[in-house]
């Protein structure tokens, strides 16, 4: 006789950043994209005011005020409870904002509720990320948007330091998963820019191993590091299609 067993649990994989250095990367955070153009590019695709978002790995919550400064409502998704707690803590008195603990796989929202999905650096790498695309549009009403914000690895100088780190990452073939699925990828040239060297150090020491961050320090002159992205976005049809 067959008996019923509750499905396995998707395995979650720890952030080797934030996880471990909550402070430090809420530094990185604010250093990042310090002329706002991951902002611009991100609005001009799929402007936000007054619709339902939710923003799948939002660890502590660093970018939902600001969505939630002109959207309908706003929900971050994040997996490791602390940080869903420091996310709690910053969106407390924001009206129309909620934290839940869960995974891209799984969703706890309902079908055709929300009209832009947001992902920035977090779960949607490529290849092996179908289940989260799935769920992202099972939750997408039609005409909503799913909008995936990562670095790109095929950009110098950041993109060397990444493929020096992680080999197998492979920009090509990253890209080639994006288009099969239909999403429309742009680049997008950002700067971060640090208050002084000793903090740029230490944001390096936690993206990358001992070996790189030395290169990357001794590749970086100031207190700017110029790094590139790729946002790529995905309408869900408001109509049928064939198959």
């Amino acid at each position: 006789m067959r008996t019923w067993q509750k499905p396995a649990r998707p395995q979650v994989t720890p952030s080797p950043n934030i996880w471990h250095w909550p402070e430090l990367f809420e530094t990185e955070n604010r250093a990042q994209d310090s002329t706002g153009a991951l902002w611009q590019a991100l609005r001009k695709r799929c402007d936000w005011a007054g619709l339902d978002v939710v923003d799948i790995g939002c660890g502590d919550g660093f970018h939902l005020p600001l969505f939630a400064a002109t959207a309908g409502t706003v929900i971050g998704i994040e997996p490791h409870p602390p940080l869903a707690e420091r996310a709690r803590g910053r969106l407390a008195g924001i009206p129309g904002a909620d934290i839940r603990v869960a995974l891209a796989q799984q969703l706890p929202l309902a079908d055709a509720s929300v009209d832009l999905v947001h992902a920035r650096t977090a779960y949607f790498f490529g290849p092996g990320c179908e289940p989260g695309l799935a769920e992202a549009e099972r939750v997408l009403r039609p005409g909503g948007m799913i909008a995936i914000v990562d670095l790109d690895a095929s950009r110098p100088p950041y993109g060397d330091w990444m493929r020096a780190d992680a080999p197998q990452i492979d920009p090509a073939a990253v890209e080639s998963f994006f288009l099969r699925h239909d999403f429309d990828s742009v680049s997008v040239d950002t700067l971060w820019r640090f208050d002084d060297r000793e903090t740029l150090e230490a944001v390096l020491g936690i993206e990358f191993s001992a070996k790189v961050a030395t290169r990357a320090a001794r590749e970086t002159p100031g207190c700017t590091i110029q790094v590139g992205y790729r946002l790529r976005t995905r309408r869900k049809p408001t109509g049928l299609l064939r198959a």
